[in-house]
């Protein structure tokens, strides 16, 4: 079937379809929301300030790196931005900080992922930040529509063609620089943060070492629990408030009951002020589950969006049943509103095909409701589905075991204590993917900083005055780490010369 990206409805059937027959729908990576609790544009004034600094260059990257077929030399460009601001030159060997984009284009990162330009004065250094392959401006085959196309198209987009691609580029600008003693820090986020660990420990010659935030590189392949993810969504809401976690556990049953009667449908449109009438209470159930794991993953300073959800329900009048509470707590974190759009989570775009079909491939996240331990219906995370709904949109089976035979991932403790060094694995425990990341220290230098209250990509976003004094000081943390590989480093280097 072949995939067109010019045909939104065709590509919103198929969201659909991937996200109501393979049990609930994985909820998103990504340093910074993209659902209701989407960060707004930056202020015109600050990001001028930031964008005088900024330097867009393109980089003619090879389509395959790993085949020497003619077709494998076509090249795309590849997007990447620097800033020199602070750098102190080649000559002094002054670091480089390479930020890794991920399953978006690189536009928002350069906005909203402030740890390299806070911390470039420090280290002088020279910043760059590396657009994925497929998002944004770096389209192999010239256009979006192309690069979409189908399966064929698409097969070039995967996690090792795009840490090779970074290789390139850093090699290329080190080179174009003459920085070759310039010691190379990767940072990343999310699956970004996936992409940074491993690059370290496959391109150990190009970077000093990598700072993976929320990287769960352990929800793969069955060494994370399924039920992991929203065992901390729960917690989250039921630290909150313990009446506000019993009202949203009960709430799935109502709207069952609900929609089981002959008008029920309609009886829940209107009571949710949805959109368009409900087809289904799945639809209904769907958006909820997508707004609860939003306000948990995103949970931050100084707004607690999980806090600002259990307020809405758990202030409602007095005789509120309990979806008139439900209600109460939408609105409260998506605001006033004409309607309420239950396919908010599902539309897709450019960066929401390309990353459909890593997950169809080789980003397999086994995420699931296994249980009644948490506040949602059972519903577990069904492999034999997924691959028929894969195979329907692509004709291409998932390898869900891949990333585990390519990277590791199974004892890694024992595996990587022999030969890794130089990663900071970085978490939150709010964060419902820190149920699959790295949490205890492996070695004495590939280590784990986490914070009890922290949440998805927390500590690499941009510094602000009103943050709390654990994020402070986890970023502190992070940064004398850092700074200790470059000590060592520099201590080589002049013993060397």
């Amino acid at each position: 079937m072949a995939m067109n990206y010019c045909s939104l409805s065709y590509s919103l059937q198929l969201i659909l379809l991937l996200s109501c027959c393979v049990s609930a729908a994985v909820p998103r990576l990504g340093p910074v929301s993209r659902g209701i609790l989407r960060k707004p544009e930056p202020a015109a004034a600050a990001s001028e300030s930031l964008s005088k600094d900024l330097k867009t260059f393109f980089y003619y990257q090879t389509l395959d790196h790993f085949n020497y077929r003619p077709e494998s030399y076509k090249t795309f460009r590849q997007r990447y931005v620097m800033n020199f601001r602070h750098w102190g030159g080649a000559k002094s060997s002054s670091p480089i900080l390479a930020y890794f984009g991920a399953e978006a284009p690189l536009d928002g990162d350069l906005s909203y992922i402030g740890f390299l330009n806070d911390n470039a004065a420090r280290f002088n250094a020279l910043l760059i930040y590396i657009e994925h392959r497929y998002y944004g401006k770096s389209m192999p085959f010239g256009s979006p529509k192309e690069a979409m196309r189908n399966a064929s198209t698409l097969g070039y987009l995967n996690s090792a063609q795009a840490i090779a691609d970074y290789a390139a580029v850093l090699m290329h600008v080190k080179k174009k620089l003459s920085a070759h003693n310039s010691p190379v820090i990767v940072i990343g986020g999310s699956y970004g943060g996936m992409l940074a660990s491993w690059f370290r420990l496959k391109y150990p010659h190009v970077a000093l070492g990598a700072l993976a935030s929320s990287a769960p590189i352990l929800y793969f392949d069955g060494i994370a629990p399924q039920i992991g993810y929203y065992s901390i969504v729960t917690k989250d809401f039921k630290e909150a408030s313990e009446s506000c976690y019993r009202t949203i556990r009960k709430s799935w049953s109502e709207i069952d009951r609900i929609a089981s009667k002959p008008n029920g449908l309609s009886i829940l449109s209107k009571r949710f002020n949805t959109c368009d009438r409900l087809k289904s209470s799945f639809e209904l159930k769907d958006y909820l589950d997508s707004l609860y794991a939003d306000a948990a993953q995103y949970n931050q300073p100084p707004t607690y969006p999980v806090s600002v959800v259990c307020k809405g329900i758990d202030r409602a009048s007095k005789g509120t049943g309990t979806l008139g509470r439900i209600f109460n707590g939408l609105v409260a974190i998506a605001g006033k509103r004409s309607c309420y759009d239950t396919n908010e989570y599902n539309y897709p775009s450019e960066a929401s095909l390309g990353w459909r079909w890593q997950k169809c491939s080789e980003i397999v996240l086994p995420i699931g409701h296994a249980t009644n331990d948490t506040m949602f219906q059972p519903e577990p995370f069904n492999l034999n589905s997924f691959i028929k709904v894969c195979n329907s949109l692509y004709k291409v089976s998932p390898r869900p075991h891949w990333i585990t035979t390519y990277y590791g991932g199974r004892d890694i403790k024992l595996i990587l204590h022999g030969f890794a060094s130089n990663i900071i694995f970085s978490n939150g425990l709010r964060d419902p993917y820190s149920s699959g990341g790295v949490l205890e220290n492996i070695s004495d230098t590939v280590v784990a900083v986490y914070t009890r209250h922290g949440s998805h990509c927390l500590d690499i976003l941009a510094a602000k005055k009103s943050d709390p004094h654990w994020l402070v000081m986890q970023r502190k943390t992070e940064v004398e780490i850092i700074k200790g590989w470059m000590d060592e480093y520099y201590t080589d280097l002049a013993n060397r010369q």
